[in-house]
């Protein structure tokens, strides 16, 4: 990082009335600028979205089981805020994956399954935040938890480069498999983020979960949809230094070792259905964030529109998961 991204640490820590002159070690991440101190972990937001101050305030409400690190200090101001956190044991999982045997791989999904369990038995609490740029799958009374997202769908069809009857398919089956999604409002909590970024390795356990912006009230397989997308596209989760080894042979056995510690995530008896739903939420709400700038045949191949399209024509990471099961 910058000598300007390392000044910007000095000084949350330096408003945060604590000691902003020893040693800094940068943390690669693809969402926030992050430091280490000896004593702190600094990450500084340079987006207008608020989602340090969610994460200061989640911190409070989550259990000791959970071992979330203690907040210090949150400030600064939208577009350039920072929160300061004790400095947490190990290193993010994705960086430490690469290098663990068999053996550890297993024991780490193990001590996930476990965490999730913690937070799937949270009920989500009262003040929980709001969360910017929602998800498109809602839990609303009265309303559809797929009304927003066939709300979205129905303003890309018109947008250039993309192709109107691939968004009439889409539209289609999502109404034909809304129904795989009852229940869908729940009270309990969901992380809403869970990939290997945001877990913590410390050489013998998975044991803290980071990033809470995405966490909000829904069904526990929500949690699933993201760890299962992370595990068929990893390389799209990390930082740039890293890349090399975030490949889908390296997370290929993750799902299945999961399903095996945490089978109640992968139960219900239309999931497949559920996964997909899941799936067409995200891509369709990336591809309104990212709409294609070229003609569709020179997208690159994850670019949110292929990856529709993948779901649409049965080629999708879903459906070579779901063939293996068979």
């Amino acid at each position: 990082m910058s000598a300007v991204a390392k000044a910007r640490a000095r000084q949350a820590l330096a408003d945060a009335g604590l000691p902003s002159e020893g040693a800094l070690e940068p943390l690669r991440s693809v969402t926030n600028e992050v430091w280490l101190s000896d004593e702190y972990l600094i990450r500084l937001n340079r987006r207008q979205d608020g989602r340090l101050q969610k994460e200061m305030a989640i911190g409070g409400l989550l259990p000791p089981a959970l071992t979330y690190p203690e907040a210090v200090a949150y400030g600064g101001e939208p577009g350039a805020d920072w929160l300061i956190l004790r400095r947490p044991r190990g290193r993010v999982l994705s960086q430490a994956w690469p290098h663990l045997a068999a053996p550890q791989r297993n024991l780490a999904v193990q001590h996930l399954a476990h965490l999730l369990q913690t937070v799937h038995r949270l009920p989500a609490p009262a003040e929980l935040p709001e969360i910017d740029d929602p998800p498109l799958l809602v839990s609303v009374d009265l309303e559809s938890p797929t009304a927003r997202l066939v709300k979205t769908i129905e303003r890309l069809a018109p947008l250039p480069n993309i192709d109107a009857g691939l968004m009439n398919e889409t539209l289609g089956l999502v109404r034909d498999l809304t129904l795989s999604l009852e229940p869908f409002r729940d009270t309990t909590m969901v992380h809403g983020d869970v990939h290997f970024e945001n877990i913590l390795w410390d050489g013998k356990r998975a044991h803290t979960l980071l990033d809470w912006k995405w966490a909000r009230p829904a069904p526990p397989d929500v949690d699933l949809d993201v760890l299962l997308r992370f595990c068929a596209h990893p390389y799209a989760y990390v930082a740039d230094a890293h890349r090399h080894h975030a490949t889908a042979d390296e997370y290929r056995d993750v799902p299945w070792q999961l399903a095996d510690a945490y089978p109640g995530l992968f139960s219900h008896n239309r999931q497949f259905d559920r996964m997909r739903v899941f799936s067409i939420a995200y891509d369709v709400r990336e591809l309104l964030l990212y709409p294609p700038p070229v003609p569709v045949d020179r997208l690159p191949d994850h670019h949110p529109y292929n990856r529709l399209e993948a779901v649409l024509t049965g080629r999708s990471y879903l459906d070579a998961l779901a063939g293996a099961a068979l």
